[in-house]
């Protein structure tokens, strides 16, 4: 079932989620529904705090995006087919950055319309949990590196824009103030 993305304004978006200690029917259903939702919106994320819910579950496939290429390890394996591995379901999260940074575009399925680049790390490492419950490790670079970064930080309530610079920032505020007065006032 497709549900509604939460916009910037709601405060659910700045909610740091719960750990998820049971993974239950109502976990697994919020899961299919948000990779629906996801794929619906064309969006490469989504954390369960854009669709309502403060826990720690994101939803990730990069693998329609071809002029961004990611590369994965998946349990110290090199995953050669993306498309195979995708899509990705991490309960509990826990992300360790690599050093190097590079700016690059994104978006954000709570902020239509807007996009900046951000500075992220270049490539990642992410422990978390299957939705059968079993250890992950992931190593990625790439659009996935950054789709990874971007989704757990919606996880801990933080939001795109607290990584624009103060330049950018300023180029989107009426922008961001328009979005803000459209998401209270529903």
């Amino acid at each position: 079932m497709k549900l509604p993305i939460r916009k910037y304004g709601d405060p659910i978006l700045r909610a740091k989620g719960r750990r998820i200690d049971e993974i239950n029917d109502d976990i697994r259903a919020l899961a299919e529904n948000m990779l629906e939702t996801m794929h619906a919106a064309n969006g490469v994320g989504l954390a369960a705090q854009q669709v309502g819910h403060a826990v720690q579950l994101t939803v990730l496939d990069v693998s329609q995006v071809e002029d961004r290429p990611s590369a994965m390890k998946l349990n110290g394996e090199t995953v050669m087919d993306l498309g195979a591995a995708m899509p990705l379901v991490l309960l509990n999260p826990v992300l360790h950055l690599g050093a190097e940074k590079e700016s690059g575009n994104e978006g954000c399925l709570s902020f239509p319309e807007i996009t900046a680049e951000i500075d992220r790390s270049i490539s990642v490492a992410v422990e978390a949990r299957t939705l059968e419950g079993d250890e992950l490790q992931i190593e990625a670079s790439g659009l996935l590196a950054r789709a990874l970064q971007h989704e757990v930080d919606h996880l801990n309530g933080i939001l795109f824009i607290d990584r624009m610079n103060s330049a950018t920032k300023t180029v989107h505020a009426s922008r961001l103030k328009r979005l803000q007065k459209e998401t209270a006032r529903l």
